[in-house]
């Protein structure tokens, strides 16, 4: 082991008690396989964008249950107050290194609801275990992501800024967030630590404080390029923002003589429309055309887009709090579901749960997702069974109504989504940098048809159930409502 701290019990208890009772009930080397996957894009949106695998990886390269963690499971008590856990079991967790196959989508892959992000295939006892950790991880980054995603959508390809550290769900959440929005589609992030660990490029300059430090905000302005001339962005906003132009482009004078130039301002409050207007004026009027204004103060991407179509000037926009906490959105919603089960002949079983809401029935097998695309652009994703293949028919159908449908054109080329990650307990998949993910992020949702992408109403993409897998989930639906009467 590296050192990495065990992060074995960053799970729910059910999750152990399930695995005690796969173990006491001699099941757990029984193989079985879970799908990780979303029922609807957040926000009202039209599709997702994939993130959290990296982070997912070094948690699992380092899956083991340690001493302590075997030690403080024995001290928990059952409600007869005799040990929770048997030591039999106990002994089994302190032994048990993963043997799991798993394959995911790519970080930065854009994918939509119901198609797995993440299939974990296994003996039951392991699979069972890393239930919640992956859904942990993967429900907030690829939340965050898809918010970023939006947010740099909604630009025009202005950079976005990401400085939402001081509002995040503490540490871990901050660097998280920092992390996914990067790979969603964020130029840069405020937070240092994000900067170092991920190699995420860093931006800021000064804050309202620097200004009231000092008596006025010429004084604040030209300490602050004498301080630091190669990273002038002023902030003017502090008192009178107009007035806070126009002493910012004289500080700017007054640097470009000693060889440095000012890179901008920003405006934090206000009528930002209004404000980035005559500012604009005043700048390019003033001997700087070139200098940037910065835009920050409770952005989302509903906001740009409304100051975007205002004409506003803004050329960088810093968005924080509504991006580092998903705000209109605090979580993706994520499950985890049992798809099928390997019999004592070695054949899978496809598994199905029935729910009053047709939404939550989950779709049986050892799920893979095709995309399709041809020459005009993507045709559609196909959901289908590996063990049984795509039905030659070629068609999809719609999980939430099976009316809609849609034929793959012949000769559609199709690749399959999910890629190996391990096989067996031991990694398979080589290891990306976090440039390679936001690539992608960026190559993806380039492909999408821009009503997809749009904020309000998003057209949807074609996705749905080989036609084959569709008339099996049907058929065990109607055993399963048969055999209980509904």
């Amino acid at each position: 082991m590296d050192g990495t701290p065990s992060l074995a019990l960053l799970t729910d208890l059910y999750q152990l008690t399930m695995a005690s009772g796969y173990w006491k009930l001699g099941r757990g080397e029984q193989e079985a396989v879970f799908h990780l996957f979303f029922r609807k894009p957040p926000f009202a949106g039209g599709y997702a964008v994939a993130a959290g695998l990296r982070p997912a990886i070094d948690y699992l390269k380092n899956f083991r249950f340690d001493e302590s963690d075997v030690d403080y499971l024995a001290s928990l008590a059952g409600n007869d107050g005799q040990p929770l856990f048997d030591a039999g079991f106990l002994e089994h967790l302190r032994e048990l290194r993963l043997k799991c196959d798993i394959d995911a989508m790519l970080e930065g892959t854009v994918a939509f609801a119901q198609q797995p992000l993440v299939r974990v295939r296994g003996p039951i006892l392991h699979c069972q275990i890393l239930e919640t950790a992956l859904l942990n991880i993967v429900n907030f980054q690829t939340l965050i992501a898809t918010k970023a995603a939006r947010i740099s959508g909604a630009t025009g390809g202005d950079p976005v800024l990401e400085f939402g550290l001081r509002r995040a769900q503490g540490v871990d959440g901050g660097l998280a967030a920092s992390r996914a929005a990067y790979i969603g589609g964020c130029a840069a992030t405020s937070n240092v630590l994000a900067g170092k660990q991920y190699g995420i490029p860093v931006k800021g300059t000064h804050a309202h404080s620097w200004v009231m430090s000092f008596d006025d905000e010429t004084e604040a302005f030209d300490s602050y390029a004498e301080a630091m001339p190669n990273n002038c962005v002023f902030l003017v906003d502090t008192y009178d923002t107009l007035e806070g132009v126009r002493k910012a482009i004289e500080a700017g004078k007054r640097l470009r003589e000693r060889g440095h130039e000012m890179v901008g301002i920003r405006l934090d409050s206000g009528d930002l429309a209004y404000l980035s207007i005559e500012a604009r004026k005043l700048l390019d009027n003033g001997g700087f055309p070139d200098a940037t204004i910065v835009a920050s103060n409770d952005l989302d991407e509903n906001v740009i887009e409304s100051l975007k179509g205002q004409g506003a000037k803004v050329a960088v926009w810093g968005v924080g709090t509504k991006l580092a906490t998903a705000y209109d959105q605090p979580a993706l919603g994520g499950v985890y579901k049992l798809g099928a089960i390997k019999d004592s002949d070695g054949e899978w079983q496809p598994k199905l749960k029935l729910s009053e809401q047709s939404a939550k029935t989950t779709i049986p097998g050892v799920l893979q997702v095709r995309r399709f695309e041809n020459e005009t652009g993507l045709v559609g994703d196909m959901i289908y069974d590996e063990t049984h293949g795509i039905d030659q028919r070629g068609i999809i159908v719609d999980v939430k109504d099976s009316n809609r449908r849609k034929r793959i054109p012949t000769g559609a080329a199709g690749s399959d989504l999910l890629v190996p990650v391990m096989r067996g307990g031991e990694f398979v998949l080589e290891q990306e940098n976090i440039g390679d993910a936001r690539d992608r992020a960026q190559r993806e949702l380039g492909r999408l048809h821009p009503t997809v992408r749009r904020l309000l109403h998003p057209h949807e993409h074609p996705v749905g159930l080989d036609i084959g897998l569709h008339e099996l989930r049907e058929q065990m639906i109607r055993e399963v409502r048969w055999d209980f009467g509904k």
